[in-house]
């Protein structure tokens, strides 16, 4: 289930083990979340995602191994590990021995921080927008096309807070928000790029490669701040109002772009999905593992798998990798199955 990067690799990996792989894929392009949403280069390989993630669906679609369903959900599945039967919406009919879900997650609505200006301000966009615009080449405000002298990344909008029910930390927002400041001075070096953050989280390798990187190579101004609101000033620019909390002091400052770096939400349809598929989900609405150090790659249900951020938030080289775990395990247990039995 699912055809974003976890999907794939799990895919791939089964059909290398020579089993035979489903696809059930809801939308009718391959490639998940980093295709749909018009993702730019991807941290840390630095590929573009359309001939990254490209080269995965392509592999997945030239293989014979694999049958692809696209358009499609899961409206019911029955039987045991072994022998479940799948009914797609279609009315369709699928039997399999295991089940991988690789349901990914939904990007964080930023109309929910209303105080950050998102959906009243033209120029105030979200990091998935901020992409697209990289991948069109050209750094311009939405409002009225001028190349902007000074763009705010915002940190953590959705992430690691607690008034709008959004304890988690995302994991990769610091990562991918010094990745894009990269991107907008590539396109346009006279941009001023600034990141606010609570505290910065570019975890093992990804620390000089982008957050010192971003700084000492591209002039990012990083600002320890906490952010009140967004307002607009009287010449349309707009005002990034907080408190710089490294020197307790008010701080105001015009801005011509603003970006709000999304957090990860579970998936939206995880309700449904966990009534599909007879899963429990944690507590904060992404799948829930099984026991992890002798399960890997499992659920609340025997035989069905899950991989990526259906598990919670995760990068995408993560995801793939397990990807291929969820598949490998998933082809492991039914080998197990048949030795058994015979």
């Amino acid at each position: 289930m699912g055809a974003g990067p976890a999907g794939l690799s799990a895919a791939a990996t089964v059909s290398a083990a020579g089993y035979k792989a489903v696809m059930v894929e809801k939308e009718e392009t391959l490639g998940g979340a980093p295709i749909l949403s018009g993702y730019a280069k991807l941290v840390p390989s630095g590929e573009w995602a359309k001939d990254a993630i490209g080269r995965m669906v392509s592999r997945v679609e030239d293989d014979a191994s694999v049958a692809i369903h696209k358009g499609v959900k899961v409206a019911q599945l029955e039987g045991e590990v072994g022998n479940f039967t799948a009914t797609l919406s279609n009315g369709e009919k699928v039997q399999a021995g295991a089940v991988v879900l690789a349901t990914g997650f939904t990007h964080f609505d930023s109309i929910n921080k209303p105080e950050w200006g998102f959906g009243t301000f033209e120029d105030v966009l979200t990091t998935t927008q901020m992409e697209q615009m990289v991948s069109a080449g050209k750094i311009a405000c939405p409002s009225d096309g001028r190349v902007p002298e000074r763009v705010a990344i915002l940190l953590c909008v959705g992430s690691r807070d607690r008034q709008i029910g959004r304890e988690w930390c995302s994991k990769i927002c610091c990562t991918v928000s010094a990745n894009l400041a990269m991107e907008i001075k590539e396109l346009s070096p006279q941009t001023d790029v600034f990141i606010y953050y609570m505290d910065i989280r570019t975890f093992g390798l990804y620390e000089d490669r982008f957050y010192w990187r971003s700084q000492e190579e591209f002039k990012t101004k990083f600002v320890k701040a906490r952010i009140a609101e967004v307002t607009a000033s009287g010449d349309g620019r707009l005002l990034v109002k907080g408190e710089d909390t490294l020197v307790k002091r008010p701080i105001i400052i015009p801005f011509d772009i603003v970006v709000h770096a999304i957090g990860m939400d579970p998936n939206e349809e995880n309700p449904e999905i966990s009534s599909v598929f007879g899963v429990a989900l944690e507590k904060h609405g992404f799948i829930e593992r099984a026991e992890h150090y002798t399960n890997t790659c499992g659920t609340t249900r025997r035989g069905v798998y899950a991989a990526g951020a259906a598990y919670g938030p995760e990068t995408i080289d993560d995801s793939i990798s397990q990807g291929a775990a969820a598949g490998s395990r998933a082809v492991a247990d039914l080998n197990a199955l048949v030795q058994k039995a015979g």
